[in-house]
């Protein structure tokens, strides 16, 4: 329980400590709740790193030099929609490189290598039977799901192209989410962007 004297001895203190007392210090306080708020909406911590996005918003508004309450918010948004566009794109190349592994580790065992531990076929999800299967020309000459086998050589973009159809044969689902959350971004970030410039024209 806080007595008496401790309450008088808080007050005392609050006194002295009154916050900003140039305008300069009061515009830049006054901005704090938009820049945090935006911040915590948007970061995942700690997955994502807070200074690594602040810099990123900084970056941000020194490209659009926020000059009104209206503009200042939409550039902060702004930030934010151009970040989770990042995070979306991020997903993507995870999704995809699970499934590289994967294939990397099916590779590895055919070849009589062992996998590393993060190329596991146990560590990541997938099944034998799934990552036999490959997008190549068949005996008859027509493409589709046969055999892997030594005849084919692994290149980027067809391993690129490999890894999506397994995700997409995995769960067609992740693949559409991940793409309707994108264009739902870029959407928002059009609608910002026009309205932002529009303010400025005026």
């Amino acid at each position: 329980m806080t007595s008496l004297r401790q309450i008088e001895a808080n007050r005392h203190n609050a006194l002295k400590s009154t916050g900003p007392k140039t305008e300069n210090g009061k515009q830049r306080s006054r901005r704090n709740a938009l820049r945090h708020g935006f911040t915590a909406e948007t970061v995942i911590e700690p997955l994502e790193n807070p200074a690594a996005y602040r810099a990123f918003e900084d970056a941000i508004v020194a490209e659009y030099l926020p000059q009104t309450p209206v503009e200042q918010e939409l550039v902060h948004r702004l930030a934010s929609l151009f970040w989770r566009l990042r995070r979306a794109t991020s997903i993507e190349t995870g999704l995809l490189r699970m499934q590289s592994e994967i294939l990397h580790a099916f590779r590895s065992s055919r070849a009589g290598k062992p996998a590393d531990a993060q190329g596991s076929p146990w560590v990541l999800a997938g099944t034998a039977a799934e990552i036999r299967q490959n997008v190549v020309c068949g005996p008859d000459s027509q493409p589709g799901l046969h055999p892997l086998d030594g005849t084919h050589v692994a290149n980027g973009s067809r391993d690129i192209a490999i890894s999506f159809l397994r995700l997409a044969n995995l769960d067609n689902d992740i693949v559409d989410r991940l793409s309707r959350y994108e264009g739902a971004l870029w959407r928002q970030l059009v609608q910002a962007l026009s309205t932002l410039q529009a303010l400025k024209r005026q």
